[in-house]
Parts: structure tokens; sequence; C-alpha cells
């Protein structure tokens, strides 16, 4: 799919978008066999894949890494790579450098979250010819600001910048808007109000799509299971049961047998 000119078809269509994280080869092979419309290569990667407490320890190089693992698999589907914490504010050189390592690393977008004060980085980028998808509301990488990974918008003050970001950013040549962790009206105040479809996660259903990460909806321990995270397998209990029977199969001399031994 040619997703940048598709996801505005699809919101113009009403037809829904659906996205998930993912930060390896083994599971976007898998995505690539369903239905889903896209992957992020998500800086959440710090926290699933490496155990980070927050984003922040996702630098470039690692979001490079796990893009070009994603990309190689992923044949078909489009990839949208998270640029990391700080990468983006140290002015238009160094984030082409974070751009360009992600770009050649095979993703086909970036993402950025917020907007306010740099601006002139997210036109420079689109002006590039890379597609920028941007992202408000709980914005991870400001995780320290707002005391922790809390609901956005809640009241009038907050909820009217909000709606100034997103219009910004359309303004600015974003193609899509992640909107994760505000009231489901104000969700869906943003999307009816911007042309360029919105994203979202734990912000009702009345965005143009919504993702997850891959972990949380297979059902994976990722340390917490935020409130909307909906779970459609059990994949903790049915991996822990398969480690068990191997090990009960090796310690009863079971495993390995003919069929797995060479003569």
């Amino acid at each position: 799919m040619n997703a940048v000119h598709d996801f505005a078809r699809f919101k113009a269509e009403g037809r829904k978008i659906s996205i998930v994280t993912a930060y390896d080869a083994w599971s976007a092979r898998i995505v690539a066999r369903s239905n889903v419309d896209a992957i992020l290569v998500g800086d959440s990667a710090a926290m699933v894949m490496h155990g980070q407490p927050t984003t922040l320890a996702a630098t470039v190089g690692l979001m490079a890494m796990h893009t070009r693992a994603v990309a190689r698999a992923a044949a078909g589907k489009f990839v949208i790579a998270d640029l990391p914490f700080l990468s983006f504010r140290k002015g238009i050189p160094a984030a082409m450098r974070a751009v360009g390592a992600l770009v050649t690393s095979g993703a086909e977008a970036v993402k950025l979250e917020g907007v306010d004060g740099h601006e002139d980085v997210i036109a420079h980028i689109v002006g590039s010819g890379v597609p920028v998808m941007g992202h408000i509301g709980l914005t991870p990488q400001s995780v320290n600001r707002f005391g922790g990974f809390r609901v956005q918008g809640r009241n009038e003050g907050d909820a009217a910048k909000l709606v100034g970001q997103a219009h910004a950013l359309q303004d600015l040549g974003c193609f899509s808007i992640v909107i994760e962790c505000v009231p489901a009206e104000l969700a869906a105040r943003i999307t009816s109000e911007v042309a360029v479809p919105t994203i979202g996660i734990g912000a009702g259903v009345a965005t143009d799509g919504q993702v997850l990460v891959l972990h949380d909806l297979w059902g994976f321990d990722t340390g917490t299971t935020p409130r909307f995270v909906r779970r459609y397998f059990d994949g903790d209990r049915v991996l822990t049961n398969a480690l068990n029977e191997y090990d009960t199969d090796v310690k009863e001399t079971r495993f390995p047998g003919p069929e797995e031994s060479y003569s």
C-alpha cells in the first residue's frame, strides 16, 4: 500500500486504519501475513524489548537497528519509525541525520512527538520528502514533565491546546496524527476538525484508526497493562506451558526422540 495516500483515502471513505507496534523480524513477518495496515517501530522498544522503565533510553542507533529488522521481514506493510527522545530537538541538521538513519534502515515514514518548539523541524522533514506522523496527548518522551503516564486534555485549557496542536501538525504537512490517552470526546472532536487521519491509543473509538503494541494484544507481560489494551491471546500462559512441557520432556528423556535425532 502507499499509506500516505491510502490513509487519506481511508479517512474520506470512513474506513478504519489498523496499526501495530512491532520491533523485530519474527513478529513483523507474522504481521506481514495479516490484514493489519501498517507497522510502527516504536521507541517503546526501550521498554518492551530492553526492560527500561520509560522510552527515554531509546537512541537513534537502537531505533535504526529495530527498524532494519522489521523492514526486512514486513514485505508489503507500511513501516513507520519513531524519532527517539531529543533526536529532533537539536536543530534541523541533527534531526535530518536521525531521519536519514531511520529511512535508510527501511522506514517509509517517521513519527515524532509534540509540535511546540520544533515546528521548523517538522516542516523541513516534510519538505525533504519524508512523510511525518505527528503525536499529541500523552507523549511518553515527556513523561517526566507530565509526572507519569497520565491522561491528557481533561480540562478545557489543556483540551484547547491539544486541538491547536493537531491543527498545527496538519498545517505543517503531517499525513497522520497519533492521539494518545485523551478523553474519547476530545479525540472525536479533533478527528472531526482535522483533514488528516487520526490514530488513537487510549482515545476512544471515534478516531480514524487504532494502534496497539503487538506484545500487549498478544497477551505478553510487558510490565504494565494500560486500561486501553485489549488482549486477543493469552501469550504468557501458552508460551509458559510450552516451556514447561519441553522441560518435562527433557527431564523424562522424551526429547529428543528418534525423529529429532540423526543416525
